[in-house]
């Protein structure tokens, strides 16, 4: 299923990662398990955030996906389903 994970980062723990590099760690390596298909980076809500869109195949990976994001860096997260155009499309076909 097609999800969209958004992290707002907390400033002052996202200052420390920055400094120590620890936020370009846990960026690299979300990039790298998530195989997202687009990701954002910029800020939101006053503070630093970033956005991924990916295919999550299984519910019990939000634990290993969460995690880090929490633990290193004070986030909160968002995880949702979402849809593109094709897929939106598909979807009202099917109310017909």
């Amino acid at each position: 299923m097609r999800v969209m994970l958004r992290a707002h980062l907390d400033t002052q723990v996202s200052n420390e990662a920055l400094k120590n590099g620890q936020l370009q760690k846990v960026v690299e390596k979300m990039m790298e398990d998530l195989k997202p298909e687009a990701a954002y980076f910029g800020p939101s809500e006053g503070g630093r955030s970033c956005t991924f869109v990916f295919d999550m195949q299984d519910s019990s990976r939000m634990p290993s996906i969460a995690e880090p994001f929490f633990d290193q860096l004070g986030a909160k997260i968002e995880i949702q389903p979402v849809m593109n155009g094709e897929d939106l499309k598909k979807g009202l076909a099917a109310l017909k």
